[in-house]
């Protein structure tokens, strides 16, 4: 199997910025949209930015031999993106896509148990700074009742889309064993985009003209995003590079800045550079013996 830990690194920390760009198009439209609708047009308009790449291989590379684990993939990512979508239109930016990318965190242990992938010994301490990292950055007490019910129901809902990201990153690794990328991608899209529609039936609004710009350009970076990613995983063990993802909490408070003038209080500067640590420390952890220095 392939294991190159350091380019699959730069792919994880492209497609941090590209699904951070996407956060930040999924809060605007949502802010004129439902978030079904806007799940729905993240699917269709991601599977026709990727129809070039299917262009190219033909349909013939399109045939599966894995269509149950594809099934399963796209039931664990289009339900994390509702549970996102969700989060997205009622917490700041940073903050939402901080609990969808609490996904490494639990990537590691679903791994294990599945893939049979090791804990490295430095991501056994990485994965508690990570915790405390994200503790700092929702702040003491988000997930109390304190009069905010709605906050806390949205903060939950966003921690359920981290832990059903976890397992369709973990089933992406199982398919890269007899499926390549573009194939997982396609699967993926096609699935979403059939299930997300069902909702349409009660939900539809018809976007204003000046939305449709936002929306093809949403669906443009969620795609861009998951083929870096998708690549990602097949490179290297997804305990191993998972926690470079939250580099994404970066990109995305500097969109939450630019867009809506959201500023990070002291306490979710130093939970994201917790965050940070626990990638740096997952990635050097030592090399499997036998490998070349």
């Amino acid at each position: 199997m392939i294991h190159r830990p350091q380019q699959a690194a730069a792919l994880i920390i492209a497609s941090a910025f590209m699904f951070a760009l996407t956060g930040a198009t999924v809060k605007a439209a949502s802010a004129a949209l439902p978030y079904t609708e806007v799940v729905f047009f993240r699917s269709a308009l991601g599977l026709i930015a990727l129809s070039p790449w299917l262009m190219r291989g033909g349909l013939q590379g399109l045939t599966t031999a894995a269509p149950g684990l594809h099934l399963f993939r796209g039931l664990s990512g289009v339900a994390a993106m509702y549970c996102f979508f969700f989060a997205l239109g009622h917490l700041e930016l940073a903050t939402a896509v901080l609990l969808n990318y609490s996904a490494p965190l639990f990537i590691p242990f679903i791994a294990a148990i599945w893939l049979g992938e090791p804990v490295p010994r430095r991501l056994r301490w990485a994965i508690p700074i990570g915790f405390v990292g994200i503790a700092l950055i929702l702040k003491p007490g988000l997930f109390l009742p304190t009069g905010g019910g709605r906050l806390n129901l949205a903060a939950l809902i966003g921690v359920a889309a981290g832990m059903l990201a976890a397992v369709s990153f973990v089933t992406i690794r199982r398919l890269h064993h007899s499926e390549p990328t573009t194939r997982i991608v396609f699967y993926f899209g096609v699935i979403s985009t059939i299930i997300s529609a069902v909702p349409l039936v009660w939900t539809w609004r018809t976007p204003d003209p000046a939305l449709w710009g936002l929306l093809a350009g949403m669906g443009a970076s969620a795609t861009g995003g998951q083929l870096l990613l998708t690549r990602a995983y097949a490179l290297a063990p997804a305990a191993q590079v998972g926690p470079f993802t939250y580099s994404v909490v970066l990109f995305s408070a500097a969109l939450g800045w630019a867009w809506w003038e959201e500023v990070p209080g002291p306490w979710a500067v130093l939970g994201t550079l917790l965050v940070v640590v626990a990638g740096v420390l997952a990635i050097q952890h030592r090399r499997p013996s036998g490998a070349s220095a």
